[in-house]
């Protein structure tokens, strides 16, 4: 029972994370890791919290994904291309080779949420100064394909490089790019689940409860998202992704 509810409750922070700033599941998967999963596990497991967590964050995004037009639709299509292609590969990798390499991903998403606000920044002057040479979205489509596997293989930080490349899009509203990015991120989480149903990896108990969460979370998180500042919260995660990293690193070598 108590373990429900510590799990109820990270995903509630979870849920807020992945509205307001993303990086949930470097909260999200030492905790499963801690509740005795195996790496390779945990990140499977994770596309159930993660699809939860983005889902209630469209929800409340939705009169912002109201306004964009259709033809944004186009990103969700590499998105679900590489997802695929990620979670086979997946699929394909043993939990020693996982554990092997999971050290690296975590280092590589702590570091794409520590730099996330120059990413901002990025895309704020961008929309400010050069809304006239804006990239159409069938290149940006195109160089989505590799992130999108990145995000079926492994998924933490996949939100961070979305952000950056709805920049070069005609978007300008902020709060659209953070729905849209939740969007492509439930697309890459529900076709991970699908390919890797099958391989028995997915903890259901563990990752509904979190997700369950998540889904509370992420709602709030999203309606609440100009209220909260996420400085403080991004301190404490880029802390537990380092310390995950480093004890990853130190059992696998």
């Amino acid at each position: 029972m108590m373990q429900d509810v510590v799990l109820f409750g990270v995903g509630i922070v979870i849920g807020v994370m992945n509205a307001i700033a993303g990086g949930g599941m470097l909260l999200g998967f030492p905790i499963l890791l801690a509740f005795g999963m195996s790496p390779l596990a945990a990140n499977v497991t994770g596309n159930v919290v993660i699809g939860a967590s983005t889902v209630s964050s469209v929800y409340g995004y939705r009169q912002y994904l109201r306004k964009i037009s259709p033809r944004y639709l186009l990103l969700l299509i590499p998105c679900i291309i590489g997802a695929a292609i990620g979670a086979l590969i997946l699929r394909n990798t043993s939990s020693n080779e996982f554990q092997q390499i999971v050290p690296a991903l975590v280092g590589l998403a702590v570091i794409l949420f520590a730099f996330q606000p120059l990413l901002h920044f990025h895309l704020h002057r961008h929309i400010r100064s050069k809304r006239r040479t804006l990239r159409p979205l069938v290149i940006i489509a195109i160089a989505l394909l590799p992130v999108a596997i990145y995000g079926g293989y492994f998924g933490a930080g996949f939100g961070f490089v979305m952000l950056a490349f709805l920049g070069f899009t005609k978007l300008h509203e902020i709060h659209q790019m953070n729905g849209l990015k939740n969007l492509a991120g439930a697309c890459i989480a529900f076709t991970s689940l699908i390919c890797l149903y099958s391989t028995h990896l997915i903890n259901w108990h563990l990752g509904l409860v979190m997700g369950a969460g998540c889904v509370l979370g992420g709602y709030y998180g999203a309606t609440l998202t100009q209220k909260v500042s996420s400085h403080t919260l991004r301190i404490v995660v880029i802390i537990i992704g380092v310390v995950t990293a480093t004890y990853l690193a130190l059992r696998s070598y």
